[in-house]
């Protein structure tokens, strides 16, 4: 699945100018003008949200974090200016996701850090979201393809790195992302040796959370009435293939776009039969669309997080949190028993 909106690399050099405070007010470490950098840490700069939690909790005291999506800022609308993209390469350490943000992959490329981490190479990335193109696919036939495309996705896992149509939402699984914690961590352990031990520890807790996490969920959506859920955003596809459920995106990638009306159809139709009670919509973007539908539909609202980034709406202060906010909405909306 690409992301949202591609930003042309020409919108990089004239991007415009966000200023440097979309490297501030993104952690408790993070000040305008390179003021939060410190001598005696590293100083690593972070994409967003998502990356920026996994550098804070396995960097601990040994970093001082930016990130260069400031919150409230829809990630994959992110413009930096060339000053910002200047001031990259002064990172000792750079973590991101290619796939997500497409003004950030052009300036890392240019950056030349020596210790840049692509989240996207430290698990296995797959393809999601074709319920939006056209062919709504009921639960039965999800479940009767599924061994059929975990074949094709291990016959091409040396590609899917790579692969452009690959969903990079992988943070919203607990057990990629900490695939993906186990893979920063050690890179942060090559990158700062002095502190390897102090890196390894806090890997070793961040990933025991995001375990009991995994747990929550299993146990949790074990047994429900329904395993289909509608959303505006489809960045749910690694959570529902985790927990056997079934994402029904309306208008895919971009949760403002106006879905057409044969999607309309095609959700209505899916809607009723397999007993879905709720459209959920996201703290980021317009609810507009959700609420609409859910009108048409005789059906409730409700708040699925992306985690792409926290602000004061979010239902949590940090990713756990709300991960486990995520889980109650869907509990209730699936009918857990």
């Amino acid at each position: 699945m690409n992301v949202r909106r591609l930003i042309p690399t020409t919108a990089v050099a004239g991007a415009v100018v966000l200023g440097l405070t979309a490297l501030s007010a993104c952690s408790s470490s993070d000040a305008a003008d390179g003021a939060g950098k410190s001598a005696d840490k590293l100083d690593v700069v972070a994409s967003f949200y998502p990356m920026q939690f996994l550098a804070e909790e396995i960097g601990g005291s040994h970093v001082s974090v930016t990130s260069l999506t400031k919150p409230g800022v829809e990630p994959h609308d992110l413009e930096l200016s060339p000053r910002q993209i200047g001031e990259l390469g002064e990172a000792d350490y750079l973590l991101f996701l290619k796939g997500i943000q497409p003004a950030v992959d052009d300036a890392v490329a240019q950056a030349g850090v020596k210790n840049t981490v692509d989240a996207a190479e430290l698990t296995t990335l797959e393809n999601h979201g074709a319920e939006v193109d056209g062919h709504a696919h009921e639960e039965g036939e999800e479940h009767a393809h599924e061994g059929e495309e975990h074949a094709d996705e291990h016959a091409h896992e040396g590609e899917e790195h790579t692969h452009e149509g690959a969903d990079p939402h992988i943070w919203l699984d607990p057990v990629k992302y900490a695939e993906v914690a186990e893979g920063v961590g050690k890179s942060l352990e090559k990158a700062d040796p002095d502190h390897a031990a102090d890196y390894r520890k806090n890997t070793d807790t961040l990933v025991a959370q995001l375990n009991d996490l995994n747990k929550a969920y299993e146990t949790g959506l074990k047994d429900t009435e329904t395993k289909t859920f509608i959303t505006t955003h489809s960045a749910f596809g690694y959570l529902a293939e985790r927990y056997g459920l079934v994402q029904q995106g309306i208008a895919g990638i971009d949760p403002e776009a106006e879905p057409s009306p044969a999607r309309i159809d095609e959700i209505h139709a899916v809607a009723e039969k397999n007993k879905a009670t709720t459209v959920f919509f996201e703290t980021l973007a317009s609810d507009k669309t959700a609420k609409t539908l859910a009108k048409d539909l005789g059906l409730k609202t409700g708040v699925l997080d992306p985690l792409e980034g926290i602000t004061d709406k979010s239902a949590g202060a940090d990713y756990v949190e709300v991960m486990k906010s995520n889980l109650t909405a869907l509990q209730k909306a699936l009918g857990a028993k």
